[in-house]
């Protein structure tokens, strides 16, 4: 006979984390019978809430932006390492201003709360939170990215970046502690799962099937990551819900060494192991190098015998996560970085980076692609002139167009195409927040757009699927990767002008027309065949 013995799955130390006080108010304490109740107002989530997701559209932990630095200060770093980590600490450094948030998909709002049992609010907790995420997107200059099904191909922007994914627990105690994050499709769309069976589960073939499916997040989601990968779970959703928390670095805490009562744990050992191997695949900080990932989390929960889930997930450079706390004391948010400044170098970026080839883009479109074939995949750029901005639903529409045997609008055939969504403008700006989107979603427009004369260049961020590059090779065109995430940098220091042009009541979704001055970028496909990833994320 065995007693019972109870251990939490997810068994975390007490937390460490570094609080400002909101506010003392709408929080008081009550009596029934000998039992002392914390009674907390619906203004307390609201304005926790709100601040929370106000917070992390525009502020950083600390000890990302040492990551970042840290880039700046390792000798192994490569010049493209050092200028992605310098370019990410300038972006933070405009959005700490509050004005433009650091990326602009400011993302989907995703609270976890962990509700004491000796709390009592009367009312509906997730209404209360969700307030706290209309209001900040409603005053600030975030963008909204939830769709509302109105059937099941028809879809209308809900105009509120509601509804957010609220999930709320109780717990023993007094206290009501939450953890904010705001997902972007970038990283939000790099949670894979993988059902697997107890063959993996050996050194070599754990490090070996890791490898694979470590190269195929590509650089979409905008590296370095935070790389969280789980091994097990009583569940398949279970596995990948703790691979998102340890992403944020939620379950640090975690004990390091199994037991019989099946408690996750981290495996120190192996986060070291996987973190060097993702220095071995020369992805690095976007456009190659050692700094894929800033560090690795890897967990391992218990399992059916017959189940054998592996989760990855990641946390992008815009690495947007909070804690929040509701105690008698008061209403309390994690502090963030309010001057991330402190972790710019003294030396310029001239004494970090390579030779950049200047690019006139108000010169003729053949003109550009001749110089654009002088040069290797690789090469930095600083691109300077007219473009124009289409993402996924104006590709759809021009598909449209041409299936309709209406033609190739002139100006996706007069100017280099940006794949990207721009977040709201603040006053006395030319543009909000404006960083590129996922390339990848545009793969299969690139053929048939540049046998009708269009998209010969294109600019967005991560890599593209093999069609795009066989097309670039017959048709004479270049995909260029931008910088994904200093979104704000680029609207404060590259974006001079934004102009509708076409679709406008598709809102961040239309045809744009934009100016840009010493604007980043990087030959990732060239007209020869050649792709920067090809060697690199291959199986």
């Amino acid at each position: 006979m065995i007693d019972f013995q109870f251990e939490k799955m997810l068994p975390l130390k007490k937390e460490s984390t570094t609080y400002r006080k909101l506010t003392g108010d709408y929080v008081s304490e009550f009596k029934v019978g000998s039992q002392t109740f914390l009674k907390v107002e619906p203004d307390a989530l609201t304005a926790l809430t709100g601040e929370a997701m106000r917070d992390i559209a525009h502020l950083l932990r600390p000890g990302h932006l040492a990551q970042l630095r840290k880039i700046l200060d390792d000798s192994e770093a490569s010049p493209n390492d050092r200028f992605v980590a310098l370019e990410l600490l300038k972006n933070a450094n405009i959005a700490s201003g509050f004005v433009l948030p650091g990326c602009q998909d400011t993302g989907t709002a995703i609270v976890m709360g962990k509700k004491g049992q000796n709390i009592f609010t009367g009312f509906d907790d997730e209404e209360a939170i969700a307030r706290g995420v209309f209001e900040t997107y409603q005053t600030s200059n975030l963008r909204y990215s939830q769709l509302a099904p109105l059937d099941m191909y028809q879809e209308v922007n809900t105009g509120t970046n509601l509804p957010a994914q609220i999930e709320l627990y109780a717990v023993p105690g007094d206290e009501y502690h939450f953890l904010f994050m705001a997902k972007g499709g970038g990283s939000a769309n790099k949670s894979y799962l993988f059902q697997e069976t107890k063959a993996v589960l050996n050194p070599a073939g754990l490090l070996t099937f890791l490898e694979k499916k470590i190269k195929t997040l590509g650089t979409a989601a905008c590296p370095p990551y935070h790389l969280a990968v789980v091994v097990g779970g009583t569940s398949a959703e279970y596995s990948l819900k703790v691979a998102k928390l340890a992403s944020a670095r939620y379950l640090d805490s975690l004990p390091t060494k199994g037991s019989k009562l099946g408690h996750g744990f981290r495996d120190l050992e192996l986060e070291e192991k996987v973190h060097q191997l993702t220095w071995k695949t020369g992805i690095g900080a976007q456009f190659g190098g050692k700094y894929f990932c800033h560090d690795v989390r890897v967990i391992r929960l218990p399992r059916h015998g017959a189940s054998c889930p592996i989760a990855i997930a990641v946390s992008c450079s815009a690495d947007r996560q909070a804690l929040g706390k509701i105690t008698r004391d008061g209403v309390f948010l994690e502090q963030l970085e309010t001057n991330p400044a402190q972790y710019l170098p003294e030396t310029t970026e001239a004494h970090l980076t390579s030779a950049v080839v200047k690019i006139d883009l108000n010169r003729p479109m053949k003109e550009i692609r001749q110089t654009l074939s002088q040069y290797p995949i690789k090469t930095r750029l600083s691109l300077s002139g007219p473009m124009i901005v289409a993402r996924d639903i104006a590709h759809a529409k021009i598909k449209e167009r041409l299936e309709r045997g209406e033609g190739m609008p002139e100006y996706m055939k007069d100017y280099m195409v940006y794949y990207a969504g721009p977040a709201k403008t603040p006053e006395g700006y030319a543009s909000g927040s404006f960083g590129p989107t996922t390339a990848g979603r545009m793969d299969s427009y690139v053929d048939q757009f540049q046998a009708q004369g269009g998209s010969f260049v294109m600019l967005a961020k991560g890599n593209r699927s093999k069609a795009v590059t066989e097309a670039c090779k017959k048709y004479g065109g270049f995909y260029l990767g931008s910088i994904g995430g200093p979104a704000a940098r680029l609207a404060k220091d590259c974006i001079k002008k934004v102009d509708v042009l076409e679709y406008q009541e598709l809102g961040m979704e239309a045809v744009w027309k934009i100016e840009v001055q010493d604007f980043p970028a990087f030959i990732v496909v060239d007209d020869k065949g050649n792709d920067f990833f090809a060697g690199l994320t291959q199986d």
